[in-house]
């Protein structure tokens, strides 16, 4: 077991490794510390790293076994105490390490009587095995034994549909899976740990993360793949120069919301593409708030309906509203002074 001193930096971010131990052949352990980080940051790293890891990070394992001519997975070998069914979930336990990409092919080729473990795969060069103990089968009799085996890198648990199958191949559930689980656990810095930015009543966090894996990664290797994949995951919106350009070719092509109302009605005239009118509200045109209360009590919502053609024509009408008879929808102003009745006398 390996520990380092958590140590509290004052200028950049930084993370190191402050805890590693080895349980098992299938159970690695490591704890690690990122810190300085600003309020609410530890929980979206954490979370984001938690789900890289566990769902992201590549594994090696056996996809498929076939056995010769077996009727069904429940069915019994002479000469073999197990099941292929148990057979196969035995195969799916086995933890392996490699590099490789792409589907490679293993054997196992013994006879009995003896225990067979996963130290009699015969392996391709680029795969290796983490716990040759493992147990598979037991043959009780002096028999032949062969499987033939497909092995995959993946990510993920992947579900095989089982099929009858009368050359004996049958599938195997994937768990491609290295990750076994994830903690992660925040603490907020005192006024020792204070971010270099010259606020002294700033608060910031250290983010602890404990990783436990199988094997076939180490804690420092997860962390290193998921946060590459991370980075990949990204890049895309790191690309901005292309967009940047297409930006500068069709910033002209947009009307800027300072154009008067004229010179708006002026540049839809000069425009080669003709826009309908009936496409523009009149919300768009930033009309003064007098103008555009005569259109909506008149209940004109499109530029079409207002009926106008040129922009004099428009704000003699609509714009003097007074000049409207009594009783008309744009009319404003006081109504006409009613006759009084003659006194009696």
């Amino acid at each position: 077991m390996v520990r380092e001193e958590v140590a509290g930096s004052t200028q950049t971010l930084q993370w190191k490794c402050v805890e590693s131990r080895v349980d098992s052949k299938r159970l690695y352990y490591g704890r690690f510390i990122l810190s300085p980080l600003r309020k609410g940051q530890a929980d979206t790293v954490g979370i984001v790293l938690r789900r890289a890891l566990l769902g992201e990070t590549e594994g090696t394992c056996i996809t498929h076994a076939k056995f010769g001519s077996v009727p069904h997975e429940y069915s019994t070998i002479a000469g073999i105490e197990e099941s292929v069914q148990e057979i196969l979930l035995n195969l799916k336990e086995i933890v392996l390490r490699s590099n490789l990409y792409g589907v490679r092919t293993a054997s196992i080729c013994v006879k009995g009587p003896r225990y067979i473990t996963a130290q009699d795969i015969i392996l391709p060069p680029s795969v290796e095995i983490v716990d040759t103990a493992q147990p598979i089968a037991n043959l009780t009799e002096p028999t032949d034994f062969r499987i033939e085996l497909r092995i995959k890198r993946d990510r993920g648990y992947h579900t095989e549909v089982r099929k009858n199958t009368q050359d004996g191949s049958y599938p195997i559930d994937a768990v491609s899976m290295p990750v076994r689980n994830v903690n992660y656990s925040i603490f907020a810095c005192g006024n020792e740990i204070i971010f270099a930015c010259g606020n002294g009543n700033a608060k910031y966090e250290i983010l602890f993360l404990e990783i436990w894996t199988n094997g076939s990664l180490t804690p420092k290797e997860a962390l290193y793949e998921a946060s590459r994949n991370l980075i990949d995951l990204f890049l895309p919106f790191l690309h901005t120069e292309e967009e940047g350009t297409r930006f500068q070719e069709n910033k002209n092509r947009f009307t800027s919301p300072l154009l008067s109302f004229q010179k708006r009605l002026t540049n839809l005239k000069k425009n080669k593409k003709r826009i309908p009118l009936n496409c523009i509200f009149i919300d768009q045109l930033e009309l003064p708030s007098r103008t555009y209360n005569c259109l909506k009590r008149s209940n004109s919502n499109w530029l079409y309906q207002s009926g106008y053609r040129t922009y004099s024509g428009f704000s003699v009408r609509v714009c003097s509203p007074a000049h409207q008879p009594w009783g008309h929808p744009g009319h404003i102003g006081p109504a006409p002074p009613q006759a009084q009745p003659e006194p009696q006398l």
